[in-house]
């Protein structure tokens, strides 16, 4: 759905986001472990991967930092009349502070070509979304400022397709942004031993069994695009090309 030109801003947990958008796993691990070779020079670490040629504006450390940044992108390639978008990924925890909410009421204005996506874990950290925001989905929020809102099961990864390459092309055809949320859960805990008491082994094993990998690789097998032995290609494949970036 996006082009080479377009542009993305990420999360402080945007690993999938750069690798989605092309970036390379050994320039990624480099930097991770403080190196040269790294796409920051070794100085930015895991949370903070960037490279404008390929489009990665800026993975952010900052809740909520990299949403302006998108805006920006957007009124830049509006201004410079070019048939470009940005997309900014963010959680539920960046939808209540107030770069969203201002960036969202700017775009708007300024109709930007620039797709906010919410990627609701339903945890920010250990906080559970419905004690901190008072109504079940954030994607109605769109309303207030005058522009599209649309929710997708997160775990979906043809619906995603669908709907966000639809927004996409509404977007690069001057059309202005829209708020896509995309449900979702995080299964693992917010660090490295995390005791997770803010939750219940079942609700984590209920979301378990949505597993979008499992989901997707059982819709290929079920369309005979894959079998076990393609399957087994793949993830050898890609385990050596981890190991060898490590």
């Amino acid at each position: 759905n996006l082009s080479e030109q377009d542009v993305i801003t990420g999360t402080h947990r945007a690993h999938e986001h750069c690798i989605a958008k092309g970036a390379r796993i050994d320039r990624m691990m480099a930097e991770l472990f403080g190196k040269e070779t790294g796409y920051c020079k070794g100085k930015g670490g895991s949370m903070h991967i960037v490279d404008p040629s390929i489009g990665i504006l800026g993975c952010n450390g900052i809740v909520g930092g990299g949403i302006p940044m998108a805006v920006g992108a957007a009124f830049a390639f509006k201004y410079k009349k070019e048939k470009r978008v940005s997309v900014c990924f963010f959680g539920d925890g960046a939808a209540n502070q107030g770069s969203f909410h201002e960036s969202l009421n700017l775009a708007s204005i300024w109709k930007l070509p620039v797709l906010f996506v919410c990627e609701n874990n339903q945890y920010a950290l250990s906080t559970a979304q419905v004690t901190v925001i008072n109504i079940e989905n954030i994607y109605i929020r769109a309303k207030s400022y005058g522009i599209p809102g649309v929710m997708v099961d997160g775990n979906d990864l043809l619906k995603i397709h669908e709907v966000s390459g639809a927004l996409i092309e509404r977007a690069r055809k001057a059309k202005g942004p829209a708020l896509l949320e995309c449900k979702t859960y995080r299964v693992r805990g917010h660090w490295e031993g995390d005791a997770q008491q803010y939750r219940t082994k079942k609700e984590i094993e209920e979301w378990q069994r949505k597993c979008p990998i499992i989901r997707f690789r059982k819709l290929l097998s079920q369309k005979g695009y894959i079998n076990q032995m393609k399957d087994a290609a793949i993830r050898a494949k890609i385990q050596n090309e981890i190991e060898e970036a490590v």
